[in-house]
């Protein structure tokens, strides 16, 4: 029996962005803001569009769960109402007096942990950098949640 050996072309991205300065331009490493790459149209247009899809599938996707969310509720009273399920509502009513307790606890202490304050400060920092593409990608995430 023959063995058929699969043999895969392999894409060096580095060599290929090389000889590319369109998708150097756009994909090279920079420690600066975006400012240093693109005008402020550029990057209107781009914190735009990118908000806007963003918005968009958040609205379509925050509709569906909103959607499982209700119809397995309603579901779960149907099935409790006509007996098939029995709900410990004094157990219930303890597990969520537990978990306020809990939050009341967490929130009280108010400290972030290191890596958490780490990347809050890191956002910050971009969102510094980049403040129209921010303000572009806020506008056009609003204009996908109205549309």
């Amino acid at each position: 029996a023959g063995v058929k050996e699969d043999s895969f072309n392999v894409l060096d991205l580095a060599e290929y962005t090389k000889n590319r300065p369109w998708w150097r331009k756009v994909f090279a490493p920079s420690s600066g803001s975006s400012t240093e790459k693109y005008n402020v149209a550029t990057q209107l247009v781009i914190g735009g569009v990118t908000g806007w899809c963003t918005g968009f599938i958040f609205q379509k996707v925050g509709k569906l769960a909103a959607t499982a969310v209700g119809g397995g509720f309603f579901l779960l009273q149907i099935a409790n109402h006509t007996g098939y399920i029995k709900v410990d509502w004094k157990l219930v009513e303890r597990d969520v007096n537990k978990a306020k307790q809990q939050l009341k606890f967490h929130s009280s202490s108010n400290k972030m942990s290191p890596e958490v304050k780490s990347r809050v400060d890191e956002v910050i920092v971009f969102l510094k950098k980049n403040v129209i593409l921010t303000g572009g990608f806020a506008g056009g995430f609003l204009l996908g949640m109205a549309s």
